[in-house]
């Protein structure tokens, strides 16, 4: 692990973002606990994704699938073949098993010991539904959570009285029984996911609207109804790095990746990845797949449903191609957190003494910031200077997610809350009982201003909202 990965973990655990699991009991491999500060972040995330999806685009729907399905779901997806498995490989001699596609060289990475041949390996988490554990009880916990919307794609089209093009969104976990779940919350059995699935027509329909709209901006909307799958692609993947950039990744951190033809999935006709340049390397917090007519076909196939759909426009009936946003909560929360991870030299602040140890500053998008609010006492020992800061901790607890604070130096707490990224500091002074207002200090600019008691959550809702 990397010297910076190794902060990150240290952080992530002294602060409350991330414990490992069952760690009283030696800890459980790949599994982890989101403690109070991470699983604030956590939802930011979600929440900056799904008003992203719901709020910034039309005719995209809401869904909550469940995890437990029929076993033909996973037939029907291709799952249970070979088509979803690993190449695992043995060592001979410390018997410690290894995905083949991870390993440099064809020795063991820990013994050098020589290798087993490698044989296929199933992701899916099998497990039984009911008391009895036989073949007719056989389920899989979810290996992704497109295949639940692929099963409402009907119900969510009709109850809401939607069109061609539309989407369905979902935020849920999934399992996959990964050999070797390594770098931290990057690869693990248990993770949630950010997943869109855009039905839209295929591009050989209409194919004169859709090259003529297609030569204009994606940015103008004015007859894409008649886009196909190729132009839907593109304008998925811009939208996709905005919302990254957005929320502070910077440029030289972020990238697309194209996958070539072989190493494509079954299902995907065309696939990019966007990639995040982590202390491990260059690795996907999030694909976009032109998934074609697969899932709506094998379904069909499948069940004896019939999902196509009639084009009143085109006077076409068709199965809906699907063009997928799939992204991870875990792999991006991680991303986030190591982008705005920063070492500062010395005090940051005239109220801290010179100090040879570096300061951590999390400089998160104020969206994600797990704390927004810090309400401080200048000093602990006045009674009367702690009964007002509580009373004003009170008021702005109802508005924003807060954080009391009085132990220490007023320059180490300073500290503690640049570390976990809390945007704004309130300092509650002497002045503040004959004047009525306090300091508010910026996290990145370190600038303080004093604001009156009776402005401030004005005020601090135009500072995080703008």
């Amino acid at each position: 692990m990397s010297d910076l990965m190794e902060k990150i973990v240290s952080l992530c655990k002294r602060r409350g973002f991330i414990f490992p699991s069952s760690e009283i009991y030696g800890g459980f491999r790949s599994s982890y606990d989101f403690g109070p500060l991470g699983v604030e972040l956590k939802n930011n995330i979600k929440k900056a994704w799904w008003d992203e999806m719901i709020k910034n685009h039309d005719d995209i729907a809401g869904l909550d699938a469940s995890i437990l399905m029929s076993p033909k779901v996973w037939e029907a997806s291709g799952h249970l073949s070979a088509g979803f498995a690993d190449e695992l490989v043995e060592c001979k001699e410390c018997h410690k098993r290894f995905r083949k596609d991870f390993l440099e060289e064809n020795k063991c990475p820990d013994c050098q010991g020589e290798l087993t041949e490698p044989r296929k390996f199933n992701l899916m988490m099998k497990t039984f539904a009911g008391p009895v554990e036989d073949e007719a009880a056989v389920t899989y916990l979810r290996a992704e959570t497109c295949q639940g919307i692929y099963m409402n794609y009907e119900n969510v089209l009709n109850s809401m009285r939607l069109k061609i093009p539309f989407g369905i969104c979902q935020i849920g976990k999934a399992f996959r029984n990964e050999i070797n779940p390594k770098d931290f919350i990057y690869r693990t059995r248990e993770f949630e996911q950010i997943e869109m699935q855009w039905f839209c027509r295929p591009s050989r329909i209409n194919a004169n609207s859709a090259r003529l709209v297609s030569r204009g901006s994606l940015a103008n909307k004015t007859r894409i109804e008649e886009w196909g799958t190729d132009e839907w692609f593109e304008y998925w993947k811009k939208e996709r790095m905005k919302w990254y950039l957005d929320l502070g990744i910077k440029k030289e951190n972020i990238r697309f990746r194209e996958h070539v033809k072989d190493e494509l999935a079954h299902y995907a006709q065309k696939a990019v990845d966007v990639e995040y340049k982590f202390p491990f390397g260059w690795k996907e917090i999030e694909g976009i797949h032109d998934r074609g007519d697969w899932d709506l076909s094998n379904h069909s196939k499948y069940s004896g449903k019939d999902l196509s759909y009639f084009d009143e426009e085109a006077k076409e009936k068709y199965i809906p191609h699907i063009i997928e946003t799939s992204g991870g909560v875990d792999r991006s929360l991680l991303a986030f957190l190591i982008d705005a991870y920063e070492e500062v030299k010395g005090a940051r602040t005239k109220t801290t003494k010179a100090s040879k140890e570096e300061e951590i500053v999390l400089h998160l998008d104020k969206r994600l910031a797990p704390i927004k609010v810090a309400v401080l006492p200048l000093v602990r020992n006045k009674e009367d200077l702690v009964k007002k800061t509580k009373e004003i901790y009170q008021l702005l607890k109802t508005y924003f997610i807060c954080q009391y604070d009085e132990v220490g130096s007023i320059g180490r707490r300073y500290r503690r809350q640049d570390e976990i990224a809390t945007p704004f500091c309130i300092t509650v002074d002497f002045e503040t009982l004959k004047q009525d207002d306090v300091t508010v200090r910026d996290r990145d600019t370190m600038k303080q201003e004093r604001i009156k008691i009776n402005e401030l959550v004005k005020t601090l809702k135009e500072k995080l909202e703008n």
